[in-house]
Formats: C-alpha cells, sequence, structure tokens
C-alpha cells in the first residue's frame, strides 16, 4: 500500500469506493488520455464517471475559467450572474421544454433532490414513481427511491416509492416479449399499479439507467407511459445527468428517443456539461419550478466560474458535432467490441449507443453475475494502459464504457483492442 492510499484509508470513509487492487492516483491527462503519479499513460475509457465530456484540459474550458477566476469566481445567487443566464438561456432553447426555467446546483444528485422537491410540492404528493435497477444519486431523498440495492443503505425515505417495471430490457418477468409486447406489458403493469395507490408526484427516470450498467427499455417506452401519466396528471422526470448533451449520439438528449408524446415535465442533467467543473441543474415549465412558495437559493449553484466553464464546453460540444462523433466511432466501437465478444461465453449482451456502451458478464452457461471476473477485467485492461468502469444492478455484472466524445477512431479502434484481450486473458 502506497503512502497517499494508507493516509486516505486512515481519514475517509471505509464506504468510499476506490478501483483496482492498487488504487490509481490521476496527476494530470490531455485529450482522452490521463497519466497516474508514476508517469503511466492510459486511455480514459471512463471520464471520471462520464464527467470528462469532451477532453480532458479542453483548451477553451481552460481559458475560460482562468479568465473568469481572474475576475470573480463566486457572489451566489443573491446577484444577477451574467454567465448563469447565458448558459441558462441555451440550456432553455436546447431542452425543448416550454417556456422552461433553468435551476443550477452543484451535482447530479442535488439536481434530482430539486426536481423531487418541484414535483412533490406542484402535486402535494410524497409519492414517486421509479425504475427498478435505477440510480439516482448519494443523498438521502435520492437514495430513497434508487432502485438498486448496491447503492442503497438505508429503507428510510421522506417519500414513499413505488417501483416499475421496464428500465432493463433483457431481465425480468418480460424478458422473452418481443419490444412492442414488452412495451404493452409494462404499461399494462403500471396501471395496475395506479389502480392501487393514490396518485403519484412523478415517476423518474433514466432512459440509459446508467449506474445499474447501462440498461434501457425499447424506444418509446416512456411515450407510452406518458399517456398513462397523463390521465393521471403524474409528471415524468427525466434524470439525464449521465444521458445528456450528445452522448448517446442519435439523440442529444435521451429522453428523445421517447418523444412521441413530448418533451417531459422536468430535466435534471450534471457531469458533461462541466467537462469537471461541479455543475448540475434542472429544466422544467415555469409553472412547475415557480410552484415553491418559500424562499430559496443556491449559494455554489450556478457560481460564476464553473457557468464560464459550461458555456465554453457547450460551445465547443455544438461547434464540433461531437453528438455525431459519439454517434459514428461509437457505432464502430459497440460493433468491435460485439465482434470481440462473441467467441467469449460469459459475455451475456453487449449494450448500449453513442458512447454509452455496456459489457454485461455471466459465469458462462448461466445467467448468474460474475463481479470477481468484472474487477479481473477492470485490472488487466489497466494493466495495459485502459481505464473502464463497472456497474450493474440486481443479478447483474457489467463493464461501462463511456469515453470522451471526441474519441477518435484509432482510439476506439485501441480501446477496443485492449478490452479484447483483457476479456481473453480473464477466461
Amino acid at each position: 500500500m502506497n503512502d497517499l492510499h494508507a493516509r486516505h484509508r486512515r481519514v475517509l470513509p471505509d464506504w468510499l469506493a476506490l478501483y483496482y487492487d492498487r488504487p490509481l492516483e490521476i496527476t494530470h491527462g490531455e485529450g482522452r488520455h490521463v497519466w497516474d503519479a508514476q508517469g503511466n499513460k492510459y486511455l480514459d475509457f471512463f471520464g471520471g464517471i462520464l464527467t470528462t465530456m469532451t477532453a480532458h484540459a479542453l483548451p477553451e474550458v481552460t481559458k475560460a475559467v482562468s479568465e473568469q477566476a481572474g475576475r470573480i469566481i463566486h457572489s451566489s445567487t443573491l446577484y444577477l450572474n451574467r454567465p448563469m443566464v447565458e448558459l441558462a438561456e441555451r440550456i432553455a432553447r436546447l431542452s425543448a421544454i416550454p417556456d422552461a426555467r433553468v435551476f443550477f446546483t452543484t451535482s447530479g444528485t442535488e439536481a434530482n433532490d430539486t426536481a423531487l422537491l418541484l414535483a412533490t410540492a406542484h402535486r402535494r404528493s410524497n409519492t414517486i414513481l421509479a425504475m427498478r435497477n435505477s440510480y439516482h444519486g448519494r443523498s438521502f431523498s435520492a437514495v430513497g427511491i434508487t432502485g438498486n440495492r448496491g447503492w442503497s443503505p438505508t429503507s428510510l425515505s421522506p417519500l414513499q416509492t413505488l417501483y416499475v417495471h421496464g428500465g432493463v430490457r433483457t431481465r425480468g418477468p418480460y424478458a422473452s416479449l418481443d419490444d412492442s409486447a414488452f412495451i404493452a406489458a409494462c404499461v399494462e403493469d403500471l396501471k395496475d399499479l395506479l389502480g392501487h395507490t393514490r396518485p403519484p408526484a412523478a415517476l423518474i427516470a433514466e432512459p440509459v439507467q446508467g449506474v445499474g450498467g447501462f440498461t434501457s427499455p425499447p424506444d418509446g417506452l416512456y411515450a407510452a407511459f406518458r399517456e398513462v401519466l397523463n390521465a393521471y396528471g403524474i409528471l415524468w422526470i427525466a434524470d439525464e445527468v449521465q444521458t445528456g448533451w450528445g452522448r448517446t449520439g442519435d439523440h442529444f438528449w435521451g429522453w428523445q428517443a421517447h418523444d412521441r408524446n413530448g418533451p417531459p415535465d422536468i430535466v435534471t442533467f450534471a457531469k458533461g456539461i462541466g467537462n469537471g467543473m461541479s455543475i448540475g441543474g434542472v429544466v422544467a415549465r415555469s409553472e412547475i419550478m415557480n410552484c415553491l412558495d418559500a424562499n430559496s437559493i443556491s449559494t455554489f449553484g450556478g457560481t460564476q466560474v464553473t457557468m464560464a466553464a459550461g458555456l465554453a464546453n457547450l460551445a465547443h460540444l455544438l461547434e464540433h458535432d461531437l453528438q455525431g462523433n459519439a454517434r459514428r466511432v461509437g457505432g464502430l466501437l459497440i460493433e468491435r467490441l460485439r465482434a470481440a465478444a462473441a467467441q467469449d461465453p460469459g459475455v451475456r449482451e453487449v449494450r448500449g449507443r453513442g458512447l454509452m456502451i455496456g459489457i454485461e458478464l455471466t459465469r458462462p452457461g448461466t445467467d448468474e453475475a460474475d463481479p470477481d471476473r468484472a474487477a479481473a477485467v477492470l485490472e488487466a485492461a489497466r494493466a495495459e494502459g485502459l481505464l473502464i468502469g463497472k456497474g450493474g444492478g440486481h443479478g447483474t455484472s457489467a463493464l461501462r464504457v463511456a469515453p470522451p466524445l471526441s474519441l477518435t477512431v484509432a482510439e476506439a479502434e485501441e480501446g477496443a483492442a485492449i478490452l479484447e484481450s483483457a476479456l481473453r486473458s480473464t477466461q
């Protein structure tokens, strides 16, 4: 154990997870690569948990942060803030939500907390619908609606949570159905559930479940749910903390794969917009955002230096069509990974879209999760110079692949080759 690891263990919580048998200290990065304290170079296919969205040390973001820090870093929301207004204007336009209002937070957890506050206050109900296998953050209320036992340390909650089928296509009681029948069965389940409870405030759902292992329903499921929700006045919250800003390639927002009945009532975002700076937020229709009847501010949400970073990062993403790059390079990468996994009996599924790809590992010949192999693949990939993530909910263990959206074809090929080697060496 190195000195920094020993110091970490002495002063930080035991439950604060670290990857790898020999935890890694990342000291700097550039583009899609990072370096550790020993000078080893890695191709980064996890981006600080999908947070380094465009590139490490992106010059435009570095310049914007430096210049803003030289003027003023922070003043709170009690004062007018030009970068915050400018970023809110851009996000409101991109959201497709009519008469949208934007509130900035410091994280996705806090964004989801705010969305829950808005929905329950607006609807005067403390009941929330959530998806099985979901993850929405680390706060008390977000943990209370998380449908993933591995990330839920308490059953106490200020909310009553009811869990709905549909977030995982290839597991559960409807997995054997085709897509249309799967959607129909999930809709009937939702109708039945609503017949046994007082009307909930909202359904919160990740279009692609992040911590759950990059699982998703068939396109159109949440549009079909929306027809049922609308009949009860129930709001739809799309948790876009991991799926937003073009990561899925096909769409700018993950919810757009389910847009037949219009945009969500509330969208939450975070992670990639700041490219490593602490930005989260909520977009909602004005009557929902304005429903609170008590004072509220944010000390650190929307601070000038993070807003400057978000503006520069969003401009770079749009000007360089990184959504299109995620679609093109991500399509190549997923096909390359599927080909590599085709001869591996321990790979149950390679799934995802854009640059959000999951590789689910099971013990050969079964549907039983293989977390030991997932950990071994992480170690083997690191040894060859590649960083990836892992996740999965009940009964699953998945590798998570989510590089910066500026990934090149050559880097995709390099990463796929390393992952193929890591899978082969751990069979």
